[in-house]
């Protein structure tokens, strides 16, 4: 009985350590940040997406869509293994398009990370700034995300809107 009970736990103790890699880790992370971007995306009035604080900074859609560009570009070059992939900044018109469209790339890009495996985010890749890993892609996927979220906060508090509370995980 005593085996039984400690394979079990041996079992449960590798199946959560499986479970806890870079991937499942980013996952958690992305669904939480693509949340947390959608509600900033809803937070602004629509009459509002083509503000933006001084002339040389992007617009506040033209922020979320620089957003969809970059995720879209990252994971379709560097996971997907498209080399034609280029960065393509797309126009939508409506806040409902817009909201759609961060969606989409974010569930996107989830979806093409799933397909990574722990050993593959070892793989170096030529990048602009030199050779990375996949590792360090996934990273600058989500630290790209934080950036421009950074700026649209500033955006919702220069037009009096309070940026929803900010959550970690």
């Amino acid at each position: 009985m005593k085996k039984y009970i400690l394979f079990i736990v041996i079992l449960a103790s590798a199946f959560a350590k499986a479970q806890d890699t870079p991937i499942s880790a980013f996952l958690e992370k992305w669904e939480n940040s693509k949340n947390y971007l959608l509600e900033m995306a809803a937070a602004m009035p629509e009459d509002k997406y083509d503000y933006k604080p001084t002339e040389r900074q992007k617009t506040f859609r033209d922020q979320l869509l620089h957003i969809k560009s970059n995720m879209d570009w990252l994971s379709g070059r560097y996971f997907e293994k498209d080399e034609t992939k280029e960065r393509k900044e797309e126009t939508y018109t409506t806040k409902a398009e817009v909201m759609k469209a961060i969606t989409e790339g974010f569930d996107n890009t989830a979806k093409i990370i799933k397909t990574a495996t722990p050993e593959e985010l070892k793989d170096m890749v030529p990048f602009f700034a030199g050779q990375k890993t996949k590792l360090q892609i996934l990273n600058l996927l989500q630290d790209h995300v934080t950036h421009h979220r950074g700026q649209l906060i500033v955006y919702l508090n220069l037009n009096g809107i309070k940026p929803p509370k900010y959550r970690g995980w």
